[in-house]
């Protein structure tokens, strides 16, 4: 998503000249170009799929509603585990039209992940439950906390369900880092993502994530916290800006993997 603007041949070959290693794909692209064929693209270029996103949106309370999302879900899972990512990231979904009850809508989520887990674990994948910034609580994600994600996760087993840490989502949570201790001695970090806090924020806020070294957010601080739990994954810089997808994508992995070694690795 941070260069959507590029094809997916046209990603992978900017990954590989890049020396970027693996990736993390959205379902919309990976469906619209073929989920096979897009498994066969990035293994023949000898890149991993770090992740897939996003599974989720598991709060509806009508029977054929929350019926069609478990199946999508299922999809998803039939998804990752064809492309050969054992990460599934998951965006919990928001409040349904008319409730203001954000702890019933958690425990359908628990509710779901009870079905899915084990389906999931079936088919050699995870799920990551990512807490989103409150302001989306609302609309797209009732888990606004890595405290919620842990409570709803350690539910489940850790093999099954954990979390992803998104700094753009938790660097202003001053119990970020000891639910990150938290969740490392779980087991249950899935994926670490990166992005930066720029403000002021677009309307809608939804395309507001800056590109890194542009915000408040200190990058090398963060991944000190996920090294420190133990996690040794993959790092993923996730960016969803209008400005940057106006830009020449090549032009822009390459800005991004700079900023990357600039800020994070340096």
């Amino acid at each position: 998503m941070t260069v959507r603007q590029l094809s997916l041949p046209e990603l992978v070959d900017a990954c590989v000249r890049l020396g970027v290693p693996g990736v993390g794909l959205w379902r919309e692209p990976v469906q619209s170009y073929g989920v096979e064929a897009t498994a066969e693209l990035v293994r023949d270029a000898g890149l991993t799929v770090t992740t897939l996103c996003r599974g989720g949106f598991l709060t509806a309370t009508g029977p054929g509603e929350r019926a069609a999302a478990l199946a999508d879900n299922r999809l998803a899972i039939d998804e990752a585990a064809t492309l050969g990512t054992d990460t599934l990231v998951l965006v919990s979904g928001g409040l349904p039209s008319g409730s203001k009850d954000l702890r019933a809508a958690r425990e359908r989520i628990a509710d779901a992940l009870a079905e899915l887990g084990p389906y999931a674990e079936e088919h050699g994948v995870r799920l990551a439950i990512e807490p989103l910034h409150p302001m989306y609580a609302s609309d797209r994600c009732v888990v606004s906390t890595l405290a919620q994600a842990l409570d709803l996760a350690e539910r489940f087993p850790a093999h099954q369900v954990g979390v992803t840490v998104d700094t753009y989502h938790l660097w202003w949570d001053d119990r970020a880092p000891e639910q990150i201790a938290r969740a490392g001695a779980g087991g249950r970090i899935h994926t670490f993502q990166l992005a930066d806090w720029t403000t002021p924020l677009p309307e809608g806020v939804l395309n507001g994530r800056g590109q890194i070294g542009d915000g408040s957010i200190d990058m090398r601080e963060w991944k000190g916290y996920v090294e420190a739990a133990g996690y040794t994954g993959p790092i993923e810089v996730e960016l969803f800006n209008e400005g940057l997808w106006a830009r020449d994508g090549r032009e822009v992995l390459a800005e991004t993997a700079e900023r990357f070694a600039a800020h994070v690795i340096r």
